[in-house]
């Protein structure tokens, strides 16, 4: 019996020893996966770390650029922006740092500043801008019907325009927030107003901007664009290409030079909307770091001195 009691004692410190094995083993894998998991964790806020410096980087090469372009505009007696201009060339990703960086520039004044929108003197919609609207809109295939919702977005009172939505349809949202009930600062306000997806956003991003830029540069703007500034283009597509084409020839020093064109000068509304010029810019810029990724998209207003003044710094 004593003996059969020895193996039993036996067995019970076998298995006992056997659990605490098991046991510590499980102990030393989870803090290794954990250490693993720690590692990664940091090795990866590094990266990011690092493709956000590279991003910051990009930006002031494109900041560069427009110095570079601006000392040179500085220097010309008959000032102008083009799509022929240093700023507007697509420049190559870099490698730098271990990682990849690479901008684009954009100048705001081929967008319409929807600001423009609200009349700041009455509050009310700008019938000739409410026009320019409507007729791009239609040419880059946007339902007019976010348009009411834009304006009540703008316009300072609390009245819902027909078609629109005020402060008591976006404080029922979830989360609830109010609307900007006057001038955007920037044209990501957009994403927030009635009917406006995400998809709808890319477009009209490619065609409107908050940048306070008055008239439409002529050198730059797209063909939509430029067709829905007056009805007289609206209505004659090939006078719109005559333009488009002939700045690609020469781009335009003055406004009067395209008034010159055969049937352009006979728009005399159109010499109040059009420059020959830009002041705001958008720098995109992206880098990649080991596997992370970081965009930064700033504004800028370029400066006659060759320097650059930020206006809007955006981080997605």
């Amino acid at each position: 019996m004593v003996a059969g009691r020895a193996r039993t004692e036996r067995g019970v410190a076998l298995l006992a020893t056997l659990v605490s094995i098991t046991l510590l083993t499980l102990l030393v894998m989870d803090l290794t996966e954990a250490a693993s998991l720690s590692y990664r964790s940091a090795a990866t806020q590094s990266n990011e770390l690092r493709a956000h410096y590279l991003a910051r980087s990009a930006v002031e090469m494109g900041a560069a650029v427009l110095g570079q372009d601006a000392q040179k505009l500085a220097l010309n007696q008959a000032p102008y922006d083009s799509l022929n201009d240093l700023w507007a060339m697509a420049f190559p990703a870099v490698p730098l740092g271990g990682g990849v960086a690479a901008f684009r520039i954009v100048d705001e004044a081929r967008k319409l500043d929807i600001n423009l929108l609200i009349d700041p003197r009455s509050g009310a919609p700008d019938p000739l801008v409410l026009g320019i609207l409507t007729r791009l809109f239609a040419f880059i295939g946007v339902s007019p019907d976010l348009i009411p919702a834009i304006i009540d977005w703008l316009d300072p009172d609390s009245v819902t325009t027909q078609g629109g939505a005020e402060a008591d349809y976006y404080l029922g949202l979830k989360p609830p927030y109010a609307p900007r009930n006057g001038p955007i600062p920037t044209i990501g306000d957009l994403r927030m107003v009635r009917g406006v997806d995400t998809a709808t956003f890319a477009l009209l991003s490619r065609y409107l901007t908050a940048a306070p830029e008055r008239q439409v540069n002529v050198n730059t703007a797209p063909p939509e664009v430029l067709a829905a500034l007056t009805p007289a283009l609206a209505d004659n597509p090939s006078m719109v290409k005559e333009i488009v084409a002939a700045r690609a020839v020469r781009p335009f020093q003055k406004v009067t030079d395209v008034l010159n064109l055969p049937g352009v000068g006979a728009d005399q509304t159109l010499s109040r909307l059009i420059t020959t010029q830009s002041n705001y810019f958008s720098i995109s810029a992206s880098a990649t770091y080991a596997g992370s990724r970081k965009f930064i998209t700033v504004v800028l207003r370029r400066m006659g001195d060759g320097t650059a003044m930020l206006s809007n710094w955006n981080e997605p």
